[in-house]
């Protein structure tokens, strides 16, 4: 069966399309935590991302649905640790923020983006992939351990 969607790397043209999923992913924080995330933002400016979209160590990927519309982003970072006092060095690929269109969950894009980042990740030779999910967010934690992922620590707090 062939795919309805394309992942490519984001280009300039996308940065509108990547500003409406970030509002998304930040609203999706503000709801589960709105003591700490403030609603209606972004994480990057417009003028952030296309500073993201030159930088060699960070890959944006979006995809397109059959009409060539964006309705899914990852954006991906080289966090590869070299020369550390403690931790041994290894090649890990950060995933930083990833959205999939709120129109669009429950489709498969998700899946199939994923596996796209860990195919450029293997391609590329990281030893792993990594991200920070948020504990109230228990889709995600639910969705990321579907595609084989563990926790690799734990995150506390206690509210005063």
């Amino acid at each position: 069966m062939e795919s309805k969607i394309k992942i490519r790397k984001a280009m300039k043209e996308d940065i509108p399309r990547l500003l409406d999923l970030l509002t998304q992913v930040a609203m999706v924080h503000h709801k589960g935590r709105p003591d700490l995330f403030k609603g209606g933002v972004t994480k990057y400016t417009k003028e952030q991302l296309e500073d993201i979209l030159e930088k060699e160590d960070v890959k944006v990927f979006v995809c397109e649905d059959h009409s060539g519309n964006v309705v899914a982003h990852a954006f991906c970072l080289d966090k590869t640790v070299r020369d550390s006092q403690v931790l041994t060095d290894v090649k890990t690929l950060y995933i930083d923020d990833i959205c999939i269109d709120e129109s669009c969950r429950g489709q498969g894009i998700g899946r199939e983006m994923y596996r796209y980042i860990q195919e450029y990740a293997r391609s590329e030779n990281f030893y792993r992939i990594t991200l920070n999910v948020y504990g109230f967010n228990q889709d995600a934690v639910k969705f990321y351990e579907a595609m084989g992922m563990k926790a690799l620590k734990v995150g506390m707090e206690e509210i005063l």
